[in-house]
């Protein structure tokens, strides 16, 4: 039964990104999209009265789309996007996977549901090791854990969570998870969930929740401070070794914790940014850090919906990211190569500083990205002094006798800087993970070293606080490049708190809170 169920899901999600590819078509299947889309009056009143029939009123609807979203990320690679560019009108969207997942939709999402699943999906996801833990504790047999259903096991997850981390009456939460499972799945699957969420209430209220003890050997707390901070084993054990104990606690409280987002104005200066945030009703920080920044902890939906985005007026990027374009120090009249460009943020920072005079080049080998990147160029009127090209770096230099002032390579990298926002990536990364990606950042380093004038600038980048990926791929580097290439300390591009001894740039989120964590170095090739 647990082999044909989970054989469905993946089926289910292969079509469904099937269908998600025909969303955004290319010219050549713009025809064949159009004509499905038009069909006969007909057909549209058959469909639309089918749709009626399965509409189930009496389910939570953001609580149906929360548990169809926890199983496309989990079983289908969806990404765990808390910033929903589509807005208000991914309600619709949502629905069509909760109907094709379950067989029936719910009423339509206001704006509260979208709030309500944002919350309950990127929490779930953070807590899920936690969570599984819980529920294994209240499971009579071990084997009713292993064996359980996907689905019923979403249901699960997010009425511990909702018990556990967020203030929400307890008789909502099981009545309407219960009645979820009872209808999406039978009336023995709303039972079992009826039991393990009462008796997980029964045990909140007399501060009895089961907890592991951090006790033993160094493998043994390990495996106790991944369960009680909800992240795999061998990242724990990583940043115990790296950053101490004590600090890696904070690092995982820091990940587990809802994630604040900036916004660098584009187009009008960050007062008019401001009094656009202020008419919107969104709370908001400047920046201490870089002058076009604004922080905001809560009433992203707003900003989407008030057209900030759309309108190419703002974009949504970390601070950590931009003061990596402050060590690029982009000047005008400047010819700036951005490797591994997509999805360009550093791109459109970097040429947004040109004041139109100069080229920032973006490569990158992922077409549909660039594509995308190319889009928000003119959107945010920088095409004319953004050139993208579709090619993979490391043999890019094979085939391009052109050499560039300031070259930055954003390396691919784990991203163990940026679980925060990242809800899903701790759980999609392994161990062996590190050493493909270091050989990548080495071949890439080599390849964009070549690229550079003589006396020009390299700048090597990640979203990484992982020292094997930053300072020692730096180090191994200069070793090969000795004779080309020195460091070239970045104290005259960022303040102090972020400088590290070698003159590298990095933020860490223990150290500098508010901040993603990120790593640059600036080399300087010799003349």
């Amino acid at each position: 039964m647990v082999v044909l169920q989970l054989a469905s899901i993946h089926l289910c999600c292969l079509a469904e990104k099937k269908k998600d590819c025909w969303s955004k078509p290319s010219k050549l299947g713009e025809s064949s999209v159009t004509y499905r889309r038009k069909g006969s009056v007909q057909q549209q009143q058959q469909q639309q009265q089918r749709k009626a029939h399965k509409v189930n009123l009496d389910i939570s609807p953001h609580r149906a789309v929360s548990a169809v979203r926890l199983m496309r990320i989990e079983f289908g690679g969806a990404f765990a996007d808390l910033l929903n560019e589509k807005g208000k009108g991914s309600g619709d969207n949502e629905m069509g996977y909760v109907e094709r997942t379950l067989g029936f939709c719910t009423r339509d999402l206001d704006d509260r549901d979208l709030r309500l699943v944002t919350d309950i999906v990127g929490g779930t996801i953070r807590w899920r090791k936690y969570l599984d833990y819980l529920i294994l504790s209240l499971c009579h047999d071990p084997n009713t854990f292993s064996r359980m259903e996907p689905l019923l096991l979403q249901i699960l997850r997010i009425g511990c969570y909702e018990i556990v981390k967020l203030d929400v009456p307890s008789y909502a939460v099981v009545d309407e998870n219960v009645q979820l499972a009872k209808v999406s799945l039978r009336p023995g699957a709303g039972n079992m969930v009826n039991g393990i969420l009462r008796n997980l209430i029964l045990l909140k209220e007399t501060n009895s929740l089961p907890s592991p003890r951090v006790e033993g050997d160094d493998r043994a707390q390990a495996r106790a401070l991944a369960i009680l901070h909800s992240h795999p084993v061998w990242m724990v054990r990583r940043w115990i070794k790296y950053l101490g104990h004590e600090k890696a606690i904070q690092l995982m409280m820091w990940n587990n914790s809802d994630p604040s987002f900036s916004l660098r104005g584009k187009g009008f200066t960050r007062s008019e940014l401001v009094s656009r945030l202020e008419t919107l009703k969104v709370p908001y920080e400047l920046s201490p850090h870089l002058d076009d920044f604004i922080r905001i902890k809560t009433g992203m939906q707003s900003v989407i919906q008030g057209g900030l985005l759309k309108e190419g007026l703002c974009s949504v990027q970390d601070e950590s990211a931009g003061l990596v374009v402050s060590v690029v120090d982009p000047q005008p009249g400047e010819s700036i190569l951005d490797c591994c460009a997509a999805p360009g943020g550093k791109t459109l920072f970097m040429a947004a500083c040109l004041n139109g005079q100069g080229m920032v080049t973006a490569i990158d080998i992922n077409k549909g990205r660039l594509r995308i990147l190319k889009e928000t160029a003119k959107l945010q009127q920088l095409h004319n002094v953004i050139t993208t090209v579709h090619t993979d770096l490391r043999t890019f230099p094979e085939d391009n006798c052109v050499t560039y002032d300031k070259v930055l390579l954003d390396a691919p990298c784990s991203g163990l800087g940026v679980l925060s926002k990242r809800a899903d990536l701790r759980w999609n990364r392994k161990s062996e993970d590190m050493e493909q990606l270091k050989n990548l950042q080495d071949q890439l380093l080599d390849a964009a070293s070549k690229l550079v004038k003589a006396g020009g600038v390299l700048v090597y980048s990640t979203c990484s606080i992982d020292p094997e990926e930053n300072e020692e791929r730096v180090a191994a580097f200069l070793l090969r490049h000795q004779q080309e290439y020195s460091i070239d300390s970045a104290e005259r591009y960022i303040s102090a708190e972020f400088l590290t001894q070698e003159g590298y740039y990095f933020s860490s989120p223990v150290k500098n809170n508010s901040l993603d964590g990120a790593f640059a170095a600036r080399l300087i090739r010799q003349s």
